[in-house]
């Protein structure tokens, strides 16, 4: 078995690798290919993030012609609030692609960001780079990202992503079940 994983970040690239390593064992051959997502570098809403997800799988497949393809992306989330500013949300989608072209998709990831990084965030900084600023550390998008700087290492960045990733797997995994008409 071959797999693409549409994205050249190592975190998405390590998270994909644990992912497939444990549904498949070592013997699926990992390919890294370099994407473009056709959505903006912050992804602003599940729609827009989504779709970068499908999109990176879609085409990790396609370049790659192996049997599945995937595709991970992070954005933000906005929801609502009666009684003040709208919050702020992490935002994780994932998506494989196999060689038929049946598409197992799912997202989640949400944590609240800080009031700061909303700031920042709506003033046209990407997420990294805003935690980046009020942790004083760098590059936090290629290593444990906000989840990982927010939950003080408890959770990273690449643990939700692979959570999200064996959800999107569900379709591959069990498509008996997702054939049977309701």
């Amino acid at each position: 078995m071959r797999a693409a994983i549409g994205s050249a970040n190592p975190v998405k690239i390590d998270a994909a690798t644990a992912v497939l390593r444990r549904l498949y064992g070592t013997g699926v051959e990992i390919i890294r290919v370099a994407v473009d997502s056709g959505v903006p570098t912050q992804p602003w809403g599940d729609g827009e993030t989504r779709r970068g997800a499908v999109n990176r799988a879609r085409a990790a497949q396609a370049v790659t012609s192996a049997d599945l393809g995937l595709g991970l992306e992070g954005g933000i989330l906005e929801i609502g609030d009666k009684c003040g500013s709208p919050e702020l949300y992490t935002s994780a989608w994932c998506a494989v692609v196999d060689a038929c072209g049946v598409v197992g998709v799912a997202g989640g990831a949400n944590l609240l960001l800080p009031a700061a990084v909303a700031s920042m965030l709506r003033a046209g900084s990407g997420l990294g780079d805003a935690i980046d600023r009020i942790t004083g550390e760098h590059d936090t998008h290629l290593n444990a990202g906000a989840i990982g700087s927010l939950t003080r290492g408890w959770l990273s960045r690449q643990d939700a992503f692979e959570h999200v990733l064996v959800l999107a797997f569900s379709r591959i995994l069990s498509p008996r079940l997702y054939t049977i008409d309701g």
